[in-house]
């Protein structure tokens, strides 16, 4: 089989290439510049440096000819910032693409196509009576985005979306995303607890989601399909514990459950610094609470009907942890991550 992938030296699309190189297949993938230092890329992948964006549809045409699958593992999700209207910036980076290179796909003879999203999208269809659509942006555009998967798929050209909740781990040489929740409690550390929501949230490895876009591009179903994915659901306080402890103060810290009314009390300073700084957010800060106190969980059998394994989890989120600390302090120097 041979894929074509856009974001193929990030944390996820790597992961993806490893696992479908070691299962025969080739890989070629456009990339943004430059490499981290010292990451596991394979060398039997094809790395084209360059702005897929810049690309004329026939460039565009030419990389995607006699290929079977294309797999857009790119694209921002809720932490990155935006000025107003944010919206406009999840349309650039995670829509628009896909508006453009989906039908050059089908007009390739592309078969089908692997589009990583979020679960987010996943609970604002589970949960129409919240409003998550009309209430935050960043679940707008992911449903924006199935919408237009979904509207390209047909009987010759299959498309699966992703639904992706928390990954963990850690690619050498790259800043993991995690640094915003050591930015989040570690105002804490010098109480004798931690404060924070009762629900908790579907997560799995980078490996693991490699893994799962593998599986999805040998699928040979057509037609659109949204996938949740997640292999273990841990409630918040299971999950700082880890975290806790990969930062060395201890596993049994005492962590306090508040209900989301407390918790949006703090959210008026949030909302403030959002209007200092000129950010639109794509979450709304007085809804985020809502959705913290929900066991946000995913069946397993979803992953596993793609093929994906068992994977340490613990070790995974305090690898993650250990390195966004490091990279919070400042002890260590590494590029930005770019949305996976």
């Amino acid at each position: 089989m041979k894929v074509f992938m856009i974001g193929g030296t990030g944390l996820l699309g790597c992961e993806a290439a490893t696992t479908l190189i070691a299962r025969g297949h080739s890989v070629t993938s456009v990339a943004l510049p430059p490499l981290p230092e010292g990451a596991p890329i394979p060398k039997e992948m094809e790395i084209l440096f360059g702005d897929i964006n810049k690309k004329t549809d026939a460039e565009i045409e030419a990389l995607l000819e006699s290929c079977d699958v294309f797999i857009f593992a790119a694209g921002v999700d809720e932490r990155v910032e935006f000025p107003a209207p944010v919206l406009d910036y999840y349309h650039k980076y995670n829509i628009a693409p896909l508006e453009r290179i989906l039908p050059l796909c089908k007009k390739a003879g592309v078969k089908r196509a692997v589009v990583l999203g979020s679960y987010f999208a996943y609970l604002a269809k589970l949960r129409p009576d919240m409003k998550l659509t009309a209430r935050n942006k960043y679940f707008q555009s992911r449903i924006m985005q199935e919408e237009v998967c979904a509207a390209f798929a047909d009987d010759t050209f299959g498309v699966a979306v992703l639904e992706l909740p928390y990954i963990f781990g850690t690619q050498p040489g790259r800043k993991p995303v995690w640094t915003i929740l050591i930015e989040q409690i570690g105002f804490m550390d010098k109480w004798p607890f931690t404060m924070y929501p009762k629900g908790g949230t579907a997560m799995l490895t980078c490996r693991q989601v490699g893994q799962a876009i593998a599986g999805a591009a040998e699928r040979q179903s057509t037609g659109f399909e949204a996938i949740p994915i997640g292999m273990y659901n841990l409630k918040w306080t299971e999950f700082l514990s880890i975290v806790y402890e990969a930062r060395g103060m201890g596993k049994d810290r005492k962590i306090v459950s508040v209900p989301p009314w407390m918790m949006k009390m703090g959210m008026f300073k949030v909302a403030a610094d959002y209007k200092k700084r000129g950010i639109d957010s794509g979450m709304d800060p007085f809804g985020l609470p809502d959705i913290m106190d929900l066991d946000l969980f995913i069946n397993d059998a979803y992953c596993r009907a793609l093929g994906v394994q068992d994977d340490d989890i613990g070790a995974a989120i305090a690898d993650s942890i250990r390195v966004s600390e490091a990279a919070y302090n400042g002890t260590v120097k590494l590029l930005e991550m770019k949305g996976e």
